[in-house]
């Protein structure tokens, strides 16, 4: 059976492992490199990160630079399909393309212009709200609106990418650019479907977790590492941190970690957990591509200020949502 202090040490060296590989998608990555990283024998690093992970090395390294390379063909339709490839490590058109079509049984051109047209019908729902019924005038205003956004949609969805008149919808959402320092957390890891269950590890893992250690009001943030619309379910990972005075030693499985300073956009959300994601999906697939921006390897988080509050009758919540950007 393995200690808890163990257990504690191997999950530290295996999410240092894992978070190397998220900022380094861009070149080759060989064993030996992410076993020192590790601190772990290269001649049995693969197989414990089989073990750990459930999946061999090479897998894991494939599915990450392809889902990776997924979300940014969406969050980012004006880079060309060949400059994606190569920020997520491979070397060429042709095999970046056998691999996209292996794992998502279609082209990666194809891939966007579904994401584009996903997002038409998003929006098309949102406009179908209960007001609409309430107040015919603006149902009707809503619905000239609607009109000349699927005029428009229709249009992007026959251009290709990388094109100078390539159309962007117009965002409501306020967005503000912002420089964070660096913050050390200590988190807890969840794997496994986003949404509610997120909520419910908060308040029956992480809260009991901030109450023995003192931290109840402290800032919290929940980095969510994959996006559920590319990545499985039971594959997703996100963690639960909470601001720490430096040199904090956690207990239990908790590790610590940075959340890396630099320039961030922020958007302000109030609702319940099975609402957040369509405020991510807005911001990463409808503002992002129109601000000039694009994301770099750093992490998105959610940040819960101080003040932020929660309705337990009703579950909604406030926080920021907060995105890594750079000059695209």
């Amino acid at each position: 059976m393995m200690r808890a202090g163990s257990y504690d040490e191997y999950a530290r060296r295996m999410h240092r492992v894992l978070a190397y590989i998220d900022q380094n998608l861009d070149r080759p990555l060989e064993l030996a490199e992410l076993a020192e990283v590790a601190h772990f024998s290269s001649f049995h690093f693969h197989r414990l990160f089989s073990a750990w992970m459930d999946e061999a090395l090479g897998d894991y390294l494939r599915r990450r630079r392809l889902e990776v390379a997924a979300m940014r063909l969406a969050a980012q339709p004006r880079v060309p399909v060949l400059n994606i490839a190569l920020s997520v490590g491979f070397g060429s058109s042709e095999a970046f393309a056998r691999a996209f079509r292996a794992r998502f049984g279609c082209t990666a051109s194809a891939w966007r212009k579904g994401e584009a047209k996903r997002r038409m019908h998003e929006r098309l729902r949102a406009d179908q709200s209960p007001e609409r019924e309430r107040n015919p005038n603006q149902a009707q205003r809503n619905q000239d609106q609607t009109d000349s956004k699927r005029n428009q949609d229709e249009r992007r969805a026959h251009h290709d990418h990388g094109l100078s008149d390539h159309h962007m919808p117009e965002m409501t959402m306020k967005v503000k650019i912002v420089e964070r320092a660096p913050v050390e957390v200590a988190y807890l890891r969840y794997i496994g479907p986003y949404g509610p269950p997120i909520a419910e590890f908060w308040e029956k893992v992480v809260a009991p977790w901030m109450e023995t250690n003192d931290l109840l009001g402290a800032p919290r943030y929940g980095i969510s590492h994959d996006d559920p619309g590319i990545t499985a379910p039971d594959k997703c990972r996100y963690d639960a941190c909470v601001e720490v005075p430096h040199g904090f030693t956690p207990t239990g499985h908790a590790l610590t970690a940075t959340i890396p300073g630099g320039k961030y956009a922020v958007a302000s959300f109030r609702g319940t957990a099975a609402d957040i994601g369509d405020t991510w999906r807005a911001l990463l697939r409808d503002w992002l591509p129109a601000s000039g921006m694009q994301l770099d390897a750093r992490p998105c988080f959610e940040y819960y200020s101080r003040e932020a509050t929660c309705d337990p009758r009703t579950g909604a919540f406030d926080c920021d949502i907060v995105i890594p950007v750079s000059p695209l």
